[in-house]
């Protein structure tokens, strides 16, 4: 039976098993709780320097300190050739720097020793000596011609590193040299954090009697990882052994291969012992991937009605020292190109330029599809300037731009086919359940008592689901995913599937999705993903691309063997195939509903009465190959008050209303949505990271780097509308990202809608009470 959009059914009970520890051999549920025996712990030795020329090493000292094993430099490295390793954005990375330094707390040696204690205290007494370089941190500076170039490994003597475009330049420009209203805004958004719980790590442990790495590590993405692997250290794929166990969160922090990583399976090589590396929460914020950091330009051309005709953006994407994102190979700038929206513009033109920066590296879609988040935030600020321009309501300008139900499938002028969607039900929906018109009321009865109240407005279009492979891969490997499934005997189910689950809910979703499939109860279906050496080959789990693909691979999974199994419930019925039907729980005859077998019994008879010349067993294996992205929406709305005195914004309420497609488990969608809400939040008013001009990074820590606690996050008002997606084989879209794409803007928005009356057009990103505070004293409202 079909996923019923009408039958949105609860979860019950969870089937999420917490004791079940097969990943990891009873060695706990997260790398760091594995111990193995004889294991060695490994710390990096990192740059104090932001750009500098190492002049010289000396690990006397260190390897004085008792228990120490080994220590691997730059040049340890080069006699590898392991000095440089590919990033997933077709860059390269140095491992651990050699000649000279590109960003603060860069890797340059990694200690190894009996205990992680002793690690750390040799690390500390390496002594590197370093010459110190010119440092450039703004992205408009690096691009100037008497910049100092960067990196040196490159043939092309710049800082620019690619231009990427979409759209038709020379019809957007017709279009704005005939535009009544032009509207224009420079925005920010700044560079930010994916921050896990559980920061980054791994345990190397290579056997040299087999010749067999097995790698315990906190990845998003274990097939891509035994890949580049293989790519980088020379060793077989078939005998490298990647095992992903829980993971404490990921948001595109665990997708990329880091040099702690090479650094631990190499001492492993070396050492023949098992090597456990785990970062610091230091080492995680100031050198893994960041996400962000684009400096962007919009400009609307609109007629005098507010219809929007034309959009142009130019943007500079700050890729800090290597460009180590993980984007498809087609879309450097990701899928920024989305920026058009929900809107119907006749003409658009995008363009990206990626640079070098002394900062860490990175680009990471943290709780995004590909930098979809970025432009969701670029349209929906320049949509409230083009409002105010225009003296219009922000919501009756986005119902009259909306693309319209009946205008998908639609395809959007930088490219993209949206699905479906009622992008005007799911807003009309937002503004009656807020209260939109009496909050208005409200707001111009406080404003006249000198009250500062703000309403936001955020609508979006996500794209997800990555990739057909037509269009989408990461390092030449095409992207899809995968599932298998076995039935035993007596009707039970074990699926492995290609995602990596980082708290999202895996075991229920797909375990519901079978079941329902193959009319069988959740509980008998047994999910598991992150080991490579039984999961099927998958590209991982990040950009919402969990549902969409594998759910997508574990439904058509599913229908093969329901395919075989009718064969064998024929037999058993003593009818032919043709006269056999499937009504959702079991197989019976047509015409005759009391005759019939269970998927149970069928099971059975897999192993024990089968129809003369059939194999035996009832298991299938499915690559899914989606022939689009899909495309979820959604409509938030945010209600703030802001302190006079102080300049705090206080989050009274924020409604969000979703429409991803049919739902498998509405309290898994509900808890992904306040999730992503709560880490939207963060960035609006807390996170940033900042660096001074010698390139120190100010936020390496949670000291001064804020992650919201319960306390500090607003109530969450929730609802949806759903629009199937038409090629998805349950109608699913995904979910996990939209909060986060939808959320800033809308926080953004009702600040600025409160300050208005002072002018004001636009805060960048953090919001802190300072930024207010200043604006409020500037105007006379506060000393």
């Amino acid at each position: 039976m079909a996923i019923n959009q009408c039958e949105l059914r609860p979860m019950g009970k969870s089937i999420h098993r917490k004791e079940d520890p097969r990943f990891i051999r009873g060695q706990g549920r997260y790398v760091d709780d594995i111990v193995l025996p004889d294991m060695l712990y490994m710390s990096i030795v990192r740059s104090p320097y932001a750009h500098a020329k190492i002049t010289g090493f000396n690990t006397d000292a260190a390897y004085q300190v008792p228990g120490v094993k080994l220590i691997i430099t730059g040049e340890d490295l080069e006699k590898m050739k392991l000095a440089w390793i590919p990033t997933m954005a077709g860059d390269v990375q140095m491992v651990l720097a050699t000649n000279k330094v590109l960003y603060q707390y860069q890797e340059v040696a990694a200690v190894v020793a009996e205990t992680r204690a002793a690690a750390v205290d040799a690390a500390q007494l390496v002594e590197v000596e370093y010459e110190a370089l010119p440092v450039v941190v703004d992205p408009f500076r690096a691009l100037q011609p008497d910049a100092p170039v960067l990196r040196d490994d490159r043939e092309k003597k710049s800082n620019h590193i690619w231009h990427w475009e979409a759209g038709d330049r020379e019809k957007t420009e017709e279009i704005f040299q005939n535009a009544p209203v032009v509207v224009s805004q420079d925005v920010r958004f700044q560079r930010v954090h994916p921050s896990p719980l559980e920061p980054c790590g791994c345990i190397a442990d290579y056997n040299k009697g087999t010749g067999r790495l097995t790698w315990y590590v906190t990845s998003q993405a274990p097939h891509a990882h035994r890949t580049v692997l293989a790519m980088v250290t020379g060793l077989p794929e078939h005998k490298i052994h990647v095992i992903s166990p829980d993971v404490g969160g990921g948001f595109g922090n665990k997708v990329p291969v880091y040099p702690g990583y090479v650094c631990a399976i190499v001492a492993s090589l070396k050492l023949g012992q098992p090597v456990k590396w785990i970062e610091t929460r230091t080492e995680n914020i100031a050198s893994t991937g960041f996400a962000r950091d684009y400096h962007m330009k919009a400009e609307i051309a609109a007629d005098e009605n507010g219809k929007v005709l034309g959009l142009r953006v130019k943007t500079i994407a700050d890729h800090g020292a290597f460009d180590a994102a993980a984007d498809p190979t087609k879309f450097p700038a990701g899928l920024f190109s989305i920026v058009t929206g929900s809107y119907d513009f006749q003409q658009a033109f995008v363009e990206v330029d990626g640079v070098y920066t002394n900062k860490a590296p990175g680009g990471v879609a943290y709780r995004c599809s590909f930098r979809v988040t970025e432009a969701a935030y670029l349209i929906e600020r320049t949509m409230d300037v083009l409002a105010r321009r225009l003296n219009m309501d922000p919501a009756e300008l986005r119902l009259r731009n909306f693309i319209k139900k009946e205008q998908f499938p639609y395809q959007s002028p930088t490219g993209w086919t949206y699905d479906s969607g009622d992008y005007e039900q799911t807003f009309k929906l937002a503004l009656e359940k807020i209260g939109y018109h009496e909050l208005r009321k409200e707001q111009a009865e406080k404003r006249a008592r000198g009250e500062l109240m703000g309403i936001g407005i955020s609508t979006f279009t996500e794209v997800v689901g990555a990739g057909p492979s037509h269009s989408f891969d990461i390092m030449g490997i095409k992207m899809f995913d995968s599932a298998e499934i076995r039935l035993h005997p007596t009707g039970k189910v074990i699926a492995r599937l290609g995602v990596r689950h980082q708290g999202q809910g895996h075991e229920t979703t797909f375990a519901q999705i079978i079941g329902e499939e193959l009319g069988l109860s959740a509980d008998d279906v047994l999910v598991e993903e992150g080991d490579t050496d039984t999961a099927p080959y998958g590209l991982g789990t990040y950009a919402s691309r969990s549902t969409p693909t594998a759910g997508g691979a574990a439904a058509l999974c599913a229908r093969r063997i329901r395919e075989k199994a009718k064969k064998i419930a024929a037999h058993l019925l003593e009818v032919g195939e043709e006269d056999v039907s499937w009504n959702g729980e079991a197989f019976e005859v047509k015409g005759l509903p009391s005759r019939k077998v269970t998927m149970g019994e069928v099971a059975l008879a897999a192993y024990t009465n089968l129809p003369e010349g059939m194999e035996p067993g009832l298991e299938a294996t499915y690559y899914y190959d989606p022939p689009n992205l899909t495309f979820p929406h959604g409509a938030y709305i945010a209600v703030v008050d802001i302190d006079t005195g102080t300049g705090a914004v206080k989050v009274r309420r924020f409604l969000a209303v979703d429409d991803c497609g049919n739902v498998i488990n509405p309290m898994i969608v509900e808890g992904q949505v306040h999730g992503g809400l709560t880490e939207g939040f963060a960035i609006a008013f807390m996170q940033d990271i900042p660096f001074d001009e010698d390139g120190n990074c100010l936020a390496p820590n949670w000291m001064d780097y804020l992650v919201p606690t319960s306390l500090d996050s607003p109530h969450w008002e929730t609802d949806r509308t759903v629009t199937p997606s038409p090629h998805h084989p349950i109608g699913a879209k995904g979910v996990g990202e939209s909060p986060n794409v939808g959320s800033p803007a809308a926080f953004v928005n009702a600040v600025v809608d409160a300050l208005s009356p002072f002018g004001v057009e636009h805060i960048d990103m953090p919001i802190f009470p300072w930024k207010v505070w200043e604006i409020l004293r500037k105007n006379g409202v506060t000393e």
